[in-house]
């Protein structure tokens, strides 16, 4: 079966322990759906506790379990919830992709002092200050679990910089530590060197480091048995790092883990390729390209669909290239904002859901809707609504049913493109036509072993039957700014 990721949880969603339930009781509709895998939030206590998204980890070893940081349970929920909602989406064989977080550290314990110096934030390689002593909250002893599971205590060697230091003003200072390394190497040269980016920045280095983040690896898969990991800010982190880090979980759970990282460089795809390239294939990551594409052409009716999959992860490396419409950083008031407009997010679901490249990932307002408030750059409150996207369902059951097969495209004109799939020994085919224009037709060939039968469109849009001709060929219509799937009876 044609495998569909869901992110289940965007930037706003729900606190009070709210999503582990909800997890456990969606697993049925997600399975009979056809969802074969469920990424989750960042599962330990960051350091905002019950309110914490999760992106800025405190403890990775409390899953909700340890009163930290005023709470036990996290924003989603106990351990315990946890790890049910997991077990409930393997017994209906859903794969869970953990989100793991291993570049920064927040809300230390206790303070240090140490050597450090001031840097420009436009480019991290510049001391703008003398070498000077800063205290900074990088001790980390975690008083609310003391020793369960783990015995280390961060301190002030486990990290590259910092971006708080007391009674200062707020800056990056870079950590001088008694090897004098500096930055980690990273691809990116944006803002002179990336390697920090938040809170206190791991220094990946350090074998004791490497050593803790190895064994709470295996911890973690041993509590919990998720599937797969998504990985956090990676383009901040040395590809060295992560080459090591995922052979040796997969080593240590025997296990294929599979692994996609966040490289986000909308319109950078020579960035992707390198990260591909320096860590040897060794994860798949965000299509941050094609995502680009997409919300450009949804503001722009006259975009030539042609070009939508030019300069893209998924025409270049489909093999490692995992597909998004939207995610939880490019949602309104978020700061990398870049949403695909509703009217555009069918068109753009089946560009992911219906090729035979790419390993596509819904986002879950776009199957569920969301509303909620937050600032905006200008500072002034907004509420936002995000509806759920028209004929979504269908479309994902049309990757499970019926996208497989050869794809033959008909990418011939710029406002209405089309592609069919022939379906195979065990699945009949479908013909995907769409349009960011008025209402327009295609015709394409199917194949000649569904001469004479009968299509309809699986999306609902169109409600007139086509019959193909005994050549295979027929004429598949689709209504203006939107897209049909077209199915045999």
């Amino acid at each position: 079966m044609n495998g569909t990721m869901i992110q289940f949880f965007h930037w706003y969603t729900d606190g009070d322990s709210f999503l582990w339930k909800h997890v456990k009781e969606s697993a049925d509709y997600l399975s009979e759906l056809g969802i074969t895998a469920v990424w989750l939030p960042p599962a330990y206590k960051s350091t905002n506790g019950g309110y914490g998204v999760g992106y800025g980890p405190y403890d990775l070893f409390d899953l909700g379990e340890f009163d930290q940081k005023g709470t036990i349970p996290t924003k989603y929920g106990s351990k315990e919830e946890y790890v049910q909602a997991i077990k409930s989406l393997k017994e209906k064989s859903i794969q869970t992709i953990v989100d793991v977080v291993l570049n920064h550290k927040a809300g230390g314990d206790e303070l240090e002092k140490f050597n450090a110096v001031k840097v420009d934030e436009e480019d991290r390689n510049k001391d703008i200050s003398d070498v000077m002593e800063i205290e900074s909250y990088t001790k980390f002893t975690f008083p609310g679990r003391g020793d369960t599971y783990s015995n280390f205590k961060w301190d002030f060697t486990c990290f590259t910089g910092v971006d708080y230091a007391e009674g200062m003003e707020s800056a990056i200072y870079r950590i001088i530590n008694e090897h004098g390394e500096g930055w980690d190497d990273i691809i990116d040269d944006e803002k002179g060197n990336y390697d920090f980016l938040m809170y206190n920045d791991i220094e990946h280095r350090n074998p004791f480091v490497r050593e803790e983040l190895n064994h709470w690896g295996k911890w973690y898969h041993d509590e919990t048995g998720f599937d797969g990991v998504r990985l956090d800010a990676v383009k901040h982190i040395s590809p060295d790092f992560y080459k090591e880090w995922l052979h040796t979980l997969r080593a240590n759970t025997g296990k294929n883990i599979f692994a996609v990282g966040e490289y986000w460089a909308p319109g950078y795809l020579h960035l992707l390729e390198a990260y591909i390239d320096s860590t040897e294939g060794c994860m798949s990551l965000f299509d941050s390209s094609l995502q680009n594409n997409l919300h450009n052409a949804s503001k722009n009716p006259d975009f030539d669909l042609r070009e939508i999959f030019t300069e893209t992860l998924v025409a270049s490396h489909p093999d490692k290239a995992v597909t998004v419409v939207d995610n939880h950083d490019t949602q309104p008031l978020q700061a990398l904002e870049a949403p695909v407009e509703a009217w555009f997010k069918p068109i753009a679901y089946a560009l992911i859901l219906l090729r035979k490249d790419g390993y596509p990932c819904v986002f879950y307002p776009d199957l569920y809707g969301a509303s909620y408030k937050d600032h905006g750059k200008d500072g002034n409150e907004y509420e936002i609504f995000l509806d759920k996207v028209d004929a979504i369902e269908q479309l994902i059951q049309a990757r499970k049913y019926f996208a497989y097969g050869e794809q033959r495209d008909y990418f011939d004109d710029a406002h209405c493109v089309g592609w069919v799939r022939s379906g195979d020994d065990e699945h009949s085919g479908c013909a995907v036509v769409l349009s960011n224009k008025d209402a327009n037709h295609k015709p394409m060939e199917i194949g000649q072993k569904y001469a004479g039968k009968s299509f309809y469109d699986l999306t609902g849009h169109l409600q007139d039957k086509i019959t193909v001709d005994e050549n295979g060929w027929a004429d598949f219509p689709c209504p203006a700014g939107n897209v049909s799937v077209w199915v045999a009876e």
